[in-house]
C-alpha cells in the first residue's frame, strides 16, 4: 500500500464486500501487520463507521449498517463504476434520470482530477424507453419481494382504450423483480390461476399492504431472468423459441449476420458468395415465416413441415391485402 488513506480506503472497500473478516487474513490481503490493522479500523471508527470487533482465537471484524451515514470512501474502480451507473440510470426504464443527474454532478464534483477525466471519456447519450417505472412504485414491489409478503394491486390495461374496463385488484405472491431491455417486470405466483405470471412493474399500481406472509416457491430452473425468457418466447420450462424453422437465403452469410448479433438462438451457416441457411426461432409460426421475409431476400424453406404451410398462408394473406 502506498499510505495510510490507501490502505484505508482498501481495507474499508474489503469491509464492505463481505460480512466477516478475520484480522489475520486482512492484515495479510493489505500486506500489514494485525496491530496496523487494528489502527486503521480505529481511524475508521473516529470517521463514522461503525466496524464491530469479533471474538474468536484470532479475533476479526464486522462493517455494521450505521444510524448516520459517514463520509463515503471509494477506490478508483469504485468511483468510477458508480459514475458511469448513474450516467446510464435514464436507460434503466427506472424514472430516475432527472435525480441520477444531479447524483452524478455531485459525485463528479468530489473525484480527483485523474478520475473525472476517465468519466468524461465516456460521452453517453441514453435513449429513455417509451414507459418509465415510478422509483415508489418499484421500491414497494421490491419491498414485498423482500419481506415475502403478498401483494395487491391494480393492473393497468395495455391498451388505452380499455382503461374504463374494471378489473378485480390482483394478488399474488412475489418473487423476483426482472429488468430487462430497459423494462421493469415482477415474477410472482398467482392462486387464482396455479401458476407463474409476470407482469409489467410500470402497469402495477399497488394497494395497502397486507401484512400476509408467505412461504416462497422453488423457481422453476431456479434462475428468475430465465424463467421470465421462456416466457417471452412462449416454450414453457425451457429457455428456446417456441417454433424454430430453417430456410436457404440467396445472400452471402456476412449481408445476415449484422442482424442477428442479439439472437443468441441463431445458427448461421455459409453455402457460398450468395447462399447461406438460417436456423432462427419465434414464438409463432406466423411470426417465424414472416421473419424470414422480413430480410427481404428469396429463400427455400427446409423445414419443418409448419413453417412451410404458415409461408403459404401469410402469402394468400399479402395477396388479399392488396387485391
Amino acid at each position: 500500500m502506498s499510505g495510510p488513506s490507501s490502505r484505508m480506503l482498501a481495507l474499508l472497500s474489503l469491509l464492505q464486500v463481505r460480512r466477516d473478516w478475520s484480522g489475520d487474513v486482512l492484515a495479510e490481503r493489505l500486506e500489514v501487520s494485525p496491530r496496523t490493522v487494528r489502527r486503521d479500523v480505529d481511524r475508521l471508527r473516529e470517521l463514522g463507521y461503525r466496524i464491530e470487533a469479533l471474538r474468536g482465537p484470532a479475533g476479526g471484524y464486522r462493517l455494521s449498517a450505521g444510524s448516520e451515514l459517514p463520509p463515503l470512501l471509494f477506490d478508483d474502480e469504485q468511483a468510477v463504476a458508480i459514475a458511469l451507473a448513474l450516467a446510464v440510470a435514464p436507460a434503466s426504464g427506472a424514472d430516475i434520470a432527472e435525480a441520477a443527474a444531479r447524483a452524478l454532478g455531485a459525485v463528479r464534483q468530489v473525484m480527483p482530477s485523474r478520475l473525472r477525466h476517465r468519466v468524461d471519456a465516456v460521452d453517453v447519450v441514453t435513449t429513455p424507453g417509451t414507459t418509465t417505472v415510478d422509483p415508489e412504485v418499484l421500491v414497494a414491489v421490491s419491498d414485498a419481494v423482500r419481506t415475502r409478503q403478498v401483494l395487491r394491486f391494480d393492473h393497468v390495461p395495455a391498451w388505452p382504450g380499455d382503461a374504463d374496463r374494471v378489473e378485480p385488484p390482483r394478488r399474488v405472491e412475489p418473487h423476483a423483480v426482472v429488468a430487462r431491455n430497459g423494462r421493469w417486470y415482477l415474477l410472482a405466483w398467482e392462486d387464482a390461476r396455479d401458476d407463474w405470471r409476470t407482469y409489467r412493474i410500470d402497469r402495477m399500481r399497488p394497494r395497502a399492504a397486507t401484512g400476509v406472509r408467505f412461504t416462497p416457491r422453488p423457481i422453476p430452473g431456479g434462475d428468475p431472468a430465465a424463467l421470465l425468457a421462456t416466457r417471452f418466447k412462449g416454450s414453457g420450462g425451457r429457455d428456446v423459441w417456441r417454433c424454430v424453422g430453417t430456410a436457404v437465403l440467396d445472400v452471402a452469410a456476412r449481408s445476415v449476420a449484422p442482424y442477428l448479433e442479439a439472437d443468441a438462438d441463431a445458427v448461421l451457416e455459409d453455402l457460398g458468395p450468395d447462399r447461406c441457411r438460417l436456423t432462427i426461432g419465434a414464438w409463432s409460426w406466423t411470426a417465424l415465416a414472416a421473419r424470414f421475409a422480413g430480410f427481404d431476400v428469396d429463400f427455400t424453406v427446409d423445414g419443418p413441415e409448419d413453417l412451410r404451410t404458415e409461408c403459404t398462408a401469410l402469402a394468400g394473406r399479402l395477396r388479399a391485402a392488396v387485391g
